[in-house]
């Protein structure tokens, strides 16, 4: 960290008035802060790692009050990070004098997936710990010290057997099939042949148990006739809320609109889930010729993938093994929670780029039996499809316990947002930097890997783009390096009503809004409407029928022409929907 970098932090931290998810802050005025293994421990563990920020004092409004003595804390802190915590650890320091006041960062580095948990080694584990929960530290559960310490090999939960339940316990007929793809895509692979038994056993199917034959969990929950008769909870739940908490209650006082819960193997349990779920969500309606299609809230090929990967890539150990993946759906957003956090060297930052697969045997048969196409390219289709219907990238959100998806179900350009873009057309930017500040208005910040997933570009042209986005003044940087993140000036993250300048209405959005107005209309209400001639009038009309959004009445020479769209809510949704070429 450069010393223009710290006091870009410390201008951060003080007019946020509150420490940050990779920032604490700690006085330091009377010698070196107890306890701070800690943060230590916590930043080590996190995604990214951390800053401590010493000279300002939280209780002061995080005034400046400088560090009591720079060389003996640095001596301190050393001495903690490399002989008290496990694996060592090597702070960086930058020392810089602000306003007469000596301000020092240490800044601590994410240790290696294969190192994780870091702990303070006198507490040892789980007790010496830590994890970062906002702008806290949290000691570490026992769950989450084995989710780590899991990491560092490869979880064999999936090749278990399960008691009590025997070849009869499986679908014949999925597991023909499946022997048949396998034979079909592999004539030559040895493993294949012999009995029956004998590949599935190879294939860990199944696993001898003294005597007898059982199915692993991998293939109770691919093949098995009801794998919940032995494991109960491992199913999908959805629960439609009505407002955007789960408290908020409908006006008959129900907590809730829909409750439901989806079982039977994998392949079954995925299909159902999709099929009710997309069943629940809002639609609109476009009719082309004598076909109506309906258009979900939420893609379906983002909603399949969620759902697939939620249950390839939970935690299937003893510890969660009674908990089950829920979809919720609230007014605003969809969210789809598996039980157990990232696996392995995948982080929410590289999320679309490495593959680290928990449940090994698992992942295989689900590929076999095409429940998930090629492994690692869920994400990226979750994204494309997002990224078509002009939705806003998914959140990822690695709870540690349990990891969560978020679709929102705002449209990122939607009319108010072009109305409240159009206050930059004298701006020099792309279309991606648009888009991004579009996001910004629905988020507090964006990063390089925000940017990257928004767009679909590598880092370097991301950091440019940013960069540039600064440089006119729209958005403020923050730090540098793999701290950097922008914000939306606040002078410019104003309702639309305060900003924008009203556009006037095409010809074509004037017909559209007369019609919405009064059910219809012909020619000569449109000429008298726009002050046209007939030959513009019935260009237009025809325009708009050849498009789809008008459709004209069969058989009458002075027709009358009504909108196609059954549910569309207003001109934006409709203007969004042929922007998309719907």
């Amino acid at each position: 960290m450069t010393r223009e970098e710290l006091r870009q932090l410390v201008a951060v931290v003080q007019r946020r008035q509150c420490e940050l998810d990779n920032v604490e802050v700690k006085a330091a005025r009377g010698g070196t802060p107890r306890r701070l293994f800690e943060t230590l421990s916590a930043f080590a563990n996190r995604p990214g790692g951390g800053v401590l920020l010493f000279g300002l004092d939280e209780t002061r409004a995080f005034s400046l009050v400088g560090v009591g003595n720079a060389h003996r804390l640095q001596e301190e802190l050393t001495h903690v990070a490399s002989a008290e915590m496990e694996p060592a650890l090597r702070p960086v320091f930058t020392v810089d004098e602000i306003d007469g006041q000596t301000v020092v960062t240490a800044e601590m580095d994410e240790v290696p997936a294969t190192q994780k948990p870091c702990h303070y080694k006198t507490a040892g584990l789980p007790k010496g710990a830590y994890l970062r929960v906002g702008n806290t530290n949290r000691q570490m559960t026992d769950y989450e010290v084995f989710g780590y310490l899991s990491g560092r090999g490869q979880p064999t939960c999936d090749e278990e057997i399960v008691p009590g339940a025997t070849l009869d316990d499986l679908d014949g007929a999925l597991l023909d099939t499946y022997l048949d793809n396998l034979r079909r895509s592999r004539p030559r692979a040895g493993y294949l042949r012999g009995s029956r038994e004998e590949a599935l056993t190879r294939l860990r199917v199944l696993m001898q148990d003294g005597e007898v034959l059982r199915p692993t969990l991998a293939g109770l929950l691919m093949f098995g006739k009801y794998p919940q008769e032995y494991c109960p909870q491992l199913m999908i739940t959805f629960v439609q809320y009505f407002g955007t908490t789960e408290e908020e209650k409908t006006p008959r006082g129900e907590r809730f609109l829909d409750n439901r819960r989806f079982e039977g193997p994998i392949s079954e349990m995925v299909a159902e889930a999709e099929t009710y779920i997309l069943g629940a969500m809002r639609k609109a309606s476009l009719i082309k010729g004598v076909f109506r299609h309906d258009i979900p809230e939420y893609p379906q090929e983002a909603l399949r993938e969620a759902l697939a990967n939620a249950v390839a890539h939970r935690d299937y150990s003893t510890y969660v093994r009674g908990s089950y993946v829920q979809v919720r759906m609230f007014a605003d957003r969809l969210e789809i929670q598996s039980p157990g956090g990232l696996f392995g060297n995948v982080t929410i930052e590289n999320l679309e780029e490495e593959q680290s697969t928990r449940n090994a045997r698992l992942m295989r048969m689900m590929e076999d039996m095409h429940v998930v196409e090629n492994r690692g390219s869920g994400i990226k289709a979750m994204l494309h499809a997002l990224r078509d219907a002009n939705l806003e990238p998914p959140r990822f959100d690695d709870r540690r316990s349990s990891f969560l998806v978020s679709f929102r179900n705002h449209t990122l350009l939607s009319p108010e947002a072009i109305a409240w873009l159009n206050q930059f057309a004298g701006v020099p930017l792309n279309d991606r930097q648009r888009l991004a500040l579009v996001y910004l208005r629905q988020r507090d910040q964006i990063t390089n890997a925000d940017y990257r997933r928004l767009n679909h570009v590598e880092a370097l042209r991301a950091g440019q783009e940013l960069r540039e986005l600064a440089q006119t003044g729209l958005v403020d940087q923050h730090s540098s390096g793999r701290w950097t993140h922008y914000t939306l000036d606040d002078s410019f993250n104003r309702p639309v009503e305060e900003t924008a300048v009203e556009m006037p209405l095409t010809d074509e959005a004037k017909i559209i809004a007369f019609v919405r107005e009064n059910r219809s209309i012909n020619n000569a209400e449109c000429r008298s409407l726009l002050g046209v001639n007939l030959r513009r009038a019935t260009y237009l009309l025809n325009k708009l029928v050849g498009e789809c959004f008008l459709e004209r009445e069969k058989g009458k020479r002075w027709a009358r022409y009504s909108l196609v769209y059954a549910t569309v809510e207003d001109l934006g949704s409709l203007a969004n929907q042929r922007k998309d070429g719907y």
